[in-house]
């Protein structure tokens, strides 16, 4: 992330990374951010006027429906939450969509091992189907790498 970049937080709950991204972005950078959650959009809302940032644009709605614009992303983000998607193929296929020519996907997300917390096993993505995903969608992965002890990240361009 770097001073005005556009970035797509889809999935972004309550902002954890929406925050941080629109505080990089600056004025002359813009974040979209879209969560299922009424109450995680309205408290990422509260934030964002608390902290006087005006470059974000939220909004309701499923990942499967989100397309903010059309190559105009320089990072499409999901952050814990490819496995939670009803349609994870037509959610990284709107990726695609917003994404810039020399734009970037990231994934972030939960390894497929058991951990004390986070998503059951069974609904994990592992590191291979993931990038299977996100290859299917018109991605080239350049990077798959761990992301601490229970996490991976997954890098890819266009």
């Amino acid at each position: 992330m770097r001073p005005g970049m556009v970035f797509m937080d889809i999935g972004c709950g309550d902002g954890f990374f929406t925050i941080p991204a629109a505080e990089i972005a600056g004025a002359s950078g813009r974040v979209y951010a879209a969560d299922i959650d009424a109450s995680a959009i309205n408290r990422l809302n509260k934030k964002a006027t608390a902290k006087s940032l005006a470059n974000i644009s939220a909004k309701i709605g499923t990942g499967e429906e989100t397309v903010f614009c059309e190559a105009c992303a320089d990072i499409v983000f999901y952050s814990m939450v490819l496995h939670d998607f009803r349609d994870p193929a037509k959610v990284l296929s709107n990726a695609r969509k917003m994404v810039k020519p020399n734009g970037r996907l990231v994934n972030l997300d939960w390894k497929k091992k058991r951990s004390v917390f986070g998503p059951p096993v069974r609904i994990r993505f592992s590191e291979e189907h993931a990038k299977n995903l996100i290859e299917a969608a018109g991605f080239k992965v350049e990077n798959i790498s761990d992301a601490g002890r229970n996490h991976y990240i997954i890098m890819a361009i266009p």
